[in-house]
């Protein structure tokens, strides 16, 4: 009985460890060149570019990366919302990136340059929605970079809001 034990082991192990890694699999292999409207460029020192050396992400493409519902308040207004969106440790899994800082940059060329631990330390997240509809452009969309503030109050900084970049167009990795 005991020598059989190794080895029923090994056949419950085995997949068990697979699928557990299939989802780490499945962000960092390299993705296709997106069908839709291009949402968000990842440039710079990445290891999975899909046009030129560039990632290039669209809607569909985003959500399919591992994602996080937040319902918070945010600092610039009034109320709680719910927003969701693919986490950023998530995206730059995808983009192949290994940086302790990255740069977003927004449609009116705001920059905010923010630490990656932040992105490890919180579920921060690159909001596509808000309260179950796309972000229009008119409400600081398409993309934001969201912090989950009402889980963690010490978030609410002005360095902080600083980082929660609206209107995002890029990230580049140095």
């Amino acid at each position: 009985m005991f020598r059989e034990f190794p080895q029923c082991l090994r056949r419950l192990v085995g997949p068990v460890l697979l699928y557990a890694l299939l989802p780490a699999v499945a962000i960092a292999a390299d993705l296709p060149p997106p069908e839709g409207d291009v949402l968000l460029r990842v440039e710079g020192d990445i290891a999975h570019p899909n046009v030129g050396d560039e990632l290039h992400l669209d809607r569909e493409q985003l959500m399919q990366l591992p994602s996080r519902v937040i319902e918070t308040r945010i600092p610039w207004a009034q109320g709680t919302f719910r927003f969701e969106g693919p986490l950023l440790r998530a995206v730059l899994a995808a983009a192949g990136a290994r940086a302790e800082h990255v740069r977003v940059r927004a449609l009116n060329d705001y920059e905010a340059e923010i630490p990656v631990a932040d992105f490890h330390d919180y579920d921060v997240i690159l909001a596509l929605e808000r309260n179950g509809s796309p972000i229009a452009v008119r409400d600081f969309g398409p993309l934001q970079v969201l912090y989950p503030f009402d889980e963690h109050p010490e978030l609410l900084t002005e360095s902080i809001r600083f980082r929660s970049v609206w209107h995002v167009e890029s990230i580049h990795v140095p």
